[in-house]
């Protein structure tokens, strides 16, 4: 993209991971995740790249890759808790823009991460931007770990859910096996951009009730009010590393023998 807005990236990686333990440190293509999800934000046009984490070990392959990486607490509730701690350690403006690169993404595609720091640049009216894809595998729609969004005519989020949405009532109460082909469904993509000035206020207020529910943290923003553009995605994104199983996926697809 011409033109690009500045803008730094900031990856948070922390190391307790439920499903994938020491999930960023796991070996992809012979070398750690991260430093493949680092590459990834190398070669978007951001002016800083950093690597947030609160283990040791983890800062340790950072320093190995030549990366800059912050230590931060252990206790955060959200990558964007850790986020906003690198935000206040390194003193930025309000009007600094920062994307959140998941530490689990090593396949996104640095144009993704371009976009969505343009698209925030783009309207000045809007608290954070984010992507989406549309939905081709129709079970994706019945599994709440697939976030669906639902847009406005300005491609605005209405809401994010777990939940199969919009709901196509005439079609699913026929008992269709299904769903309908017109109409908009949209995988929500976790990549977000948001201006310094709106992190400080996201993290101070608490969470709302719609959050808590469906545990999606940008629910929080929309209680509040403050607008989330959601622009589809300029090219395709694999989906990233939650389990063994997207582990070994992602190994095959980079080329690694397993």
């Amino acid at each position: 993209m011409t033109n690009m807005p500045e803008f730094h990236v900031i990856i948070p990686a922390r190391f307790g991971s439920s499903r994938l333990p020491g999930k960023p440190l796991r070996e992809v293509a012979g070398r750690p995740m991260i430093a493949h999800v680092y590459d990834r934000a190398c070669e978007s046009g951001a002016s800083r790249v950093i690597i947030a984490t609160d283990d040791e070990r983890i800062m340790q392959a950072a320093h190995e890759i030549g990366a800059e990486a912050v230590m931060t607490r252990s206790d955060h509730a959200s990558g964007t808790d850790r986020v906003h701690e690198v935000v206040t350690l390194t003193g930025w403006g309000d009007e600094v823009c920062v994307v959140n690169l998941q530490g689990d993404e090593p396949l996104l595609p640095a144009v993704l991460i371009d976009q969505v720091a343009n698209n925030l640049a783009s309207h000045a009216d809007v608290a954070m931007a984010t992507l989406a894809e549309p939905i081709t595998d129709w079970p994706d729609l019945d599994n709440p770990h697939v976030v669906k969004v639902v847009r406005d005519a300005r491609d605005y989020a209405l809401y994010f859910s777990r939940a199969p949405i919009p709901w196509a009532r005439d079609s699913r109460a026929a008992g269709a096996l299904r769903w309908p082909t017109e109409g908009e469904f949209l995988r929500h993509i976790g990549l977000y951009a948001y201006r310094v000035g709106f992190l400080h206020e996201f993290v101070r207020r608490s969470p709302a009730a719609i959050e808590n529910l469906e545990c999606l943290e940008q629910l929080r923003a929309l209680h509040a009010g403050a607008p989330i553009h959601v622009a589809l995605a300029a090219c395709p994104l694999p989906a990233g590393v939650d389990t063994e199983e997207d582990l070994l996926r992602v190994r095959r697809l980079m080329g690694e023998l397993v």
